[in-house]
């Protein structure tokens, strides 16, 4: 009989052999769901990109779905990101980066150091220190306005009101480095009048990227124009408890 520290030590070799196996066959599913709905929209597959939400979920998963191919990822946390992706880009260099998450003015260097793409610069004083980051460090990451479409006082994102003023503001100071919009549609209405409003708005500032859509409506934000799509729970699995 087996010692039962080789017994622990196999039920984790298999426990994470279950895990990667789940994750590829998350992420074949999920492409495919992607392929069928740009199909139905008249839209080629290659025009949307998949972000998979990585955030509360371990180094490991990552690396599963690395193997899997997938080589774009959405963070929350600047700090969690730093302990997952730097080593992860020492094996594959070709991964990207994006922190999805509301970003403090006081995280923003390391946001600059790690971050190929911002996707929520929603205020003046996040472009400020964004702007003094980016000196001190040496680059800036691409970055995508993040647009409250539905003016909730509780979420992050510029107002509809306010858009198109702080969207011409931010490409008039970082250029071409502003890519795109994002946004998170209210919980309780229809993503679709959100999504096609946050479409329009990138047309009129002639902005080709439009981050919207998550694991429950992703297919509907195809239709609407998305060129990303952020899904997380529908690749890795619930949230671990611990990060709640």
């Amino acid at each position: 009989m087996l010692p039962k520290s080789h017994l622990a030590a196999s039920d984790a070799m298999e426990s994470s052999a279950d895990m990667s196996d789940q994750i590829a066959e998350n992420l074949s599913f999920i492409r495919s769901r992607i392929i069928h709905a740009c199909e139905i929209s008249g839209r080629l597959a290659s025009d949307v990109g998949l972000v998979a939400v990585s955030k509360f979920h371990p180094k490991e998963a990552v690396e599963a779905a690395l193997k899997a191919g997938q080589r774009v990822f959405g963070e929350n946390r600047v700090q969690e990101a730093a302990s997952k992706f730097p080593d992860l880009r020492e094996t594959w260099p070709d991964l990207r980066l994006h922190i999805i998450g509301g970003l403090q003015t006081n995280k923003t260097v390391e946001a600059c150091r790690i971050a190929d793409v911002i996707e929520t610069l929603d205020r003046p004083a996040l472009a400020d220190a964004l702007d003094k980051a980016a000196n001190k460090v040496g680059r800036l990451p691409e970055l995508l306005v993040q647009v409250n479409t539905g003016n909730e006082p509780q979420k992050s994102g510029v107002s509809r009101d306010d858009a198109d003023a702080f969207i011409k503001t931010c490409m008039t100071r970082f250029g071409a480095k502003v890519r795109g919009l994002m946004c998170i549609p209210p919980e309780d209405e229809e993503p679709a009048t959100h999504f096609r409003f946050l479409t329009e708005l990138a047309k009129r500032h002639g902005l080709p990227v439009i981050s919207m859509g998550m694991s429950a409506d992703f297919e509907t934000a195809i239709a609407e124009g998305a060129t990303l799509v952020r899904v997380g729970s529908a690749i890795f699995g619930s949230r671990p408890m611990t990060g709640s």
